[in-house]
């Protein structure tokens, strides 16, 4: 298993700690369908204009297994996929679709199982003419994703780590969940106790 896989192991709660909020997807961008399970992958980034949609069905057939595809969405007004190609996608190994647009056939995909997370759903397709290249930088939930970036993402929100020093915020990552885990909730609460108490006084508040 490469390290980025292996991110699926880290919460993004645990990379926005380290990251920071510029790298964390707004709060409009969320799961489909509930209980959808952490993905993490590298980004197969596209971006599609208003009302159309050709770029992401092609990203479907030329993403490696493994990709999440990243969609830069020039509206929400129409559907940037449905059940069909998400079903292609699923079965071509593709880890999730990320995009601040919109799709259609929810209850499709939610059957299959295949993660999406977008802005919401409207029945309506978009059009495919608008020819757009493949892997360039995009721009999505208020986000800058680079093709190779791993985007890590659940039902706690969705975080992109650059692909620079990837392998170091895995490592730090894993450090800090490790370090976490092993304290007790008691020694936490004395510490946050502590820290909190410690503001207030600093800053002249008296119970």
């Amino acid at each position: 298993m490469n390290d980025k896989s292996e991110f699926k192991d880290v919460s993004p709660t645990t990379l926005a700690d380290l990251l920071g909020r510029g790298q964390v997807m707004d709060i409009g961008i969320r799961p489909l369908w509930t209980s959808v399970p952490r993905v993490a992958g590298p980004a197969f980034t596209v971006r599609c204009p208003p009302g159309d949609n050709l770029m992401l069905h092609a990203a479907v057939h030329r993403a490696e297994p493994g990709c999440v595809i990243v969609v830069e969405s020039g509206d929400v007004d129409y559907a940037l996929a449905g059940g069909n190609v998400c079903a292609v996608a699923q079965r071509r190994g593709i880890a999730a679709f990320v995009t601040d647009g919109v799709i259609r056939d929810l209850a499709e995909v939610r059957e299959m199982g295949f993660p999406v997370f977008a802005r919401g759903v409207i029945p309506i397709p978009g059009t495919k003419k608008a020819i757009e290249p493949l892997n360039q930088r995009v721009r999505c939930g208020g986000v800058d994703v680079d093709a190779g970036d791993i985007v890590v993402a659940d039902e706690e929100g969705i975080v992109v780590v650059p692909r620079t020093g990837h392998a170091q915020v895995l490592i730090d990552a894993r450090a800090k969940a490790a370090k976490e885990a092993a304290e007790s909730l008691d020694a936490w609460e004395a510490a946050h106790r502590a820290r909190i108490d410690g503001i207030l006084s600093g800053g002249g508040f008296e119970d």
